[in-house]
């Protein structure tokens, strides 16, 4: 096993271990329908994106740990898919985070989102030359 790869294992549970925790401390306050805002306030939306990115990104790199572990590739595009997948798990709910309370800084939004195309764009290619 590639040891770059294992660290997207171990983020694939930190991920999903943070989304239950940040679900948690959210949870506390989704019973008063003016917390953070209210429903619809862009505040509680972008705490909501951030606290399932948790979730989806931290599949995303279970998936790419199993893909790599099972498909047994070892291109140099894994390594750096490894990376922006990582990158992407990492800056996804920070920037929401940020963008909670300066909207103004959408822009760092391409961060995550640039990350994570190239990553799963870039195991694609690799399994779709290595079959």
């Amino acid at each position: 096993m590639n040891e770059l790869t294992h660290i997207n294992l171990i983020a694939a549970w930190a991920g999903l271990l943070l989304g239950a925790l940040s679900g948690l401390g959210l949870g506390m306050g989704f019973h008063r329908a003016d917390f953070m805002g209210g429903y619809g306030s862009h505040k509680r939306r972008l705490y909501r994106l951030g606290h399932i990115s948790f979730f989806g990104l931290g599949a995303i790199n279970g998936f790419f740990w199993l893909t790599v572990s099972i498909a047994k590739v070892q291109a140099p595009l894994i390594q750096s898919a490894s990376i922006a997948l990582l990158v992407g798990a990492v800056a996804m709910p920070l920037c929401c985070l940020l963008m909670a309370h300066q909207p103004k800084a959408r822009l760092v939004f391409s961060i995550p989102v640039v990350a994570i195309v190239y990553g799963t764009a870039a195991t694609l290619q690799t399994l779709w030359v290595t079959t």
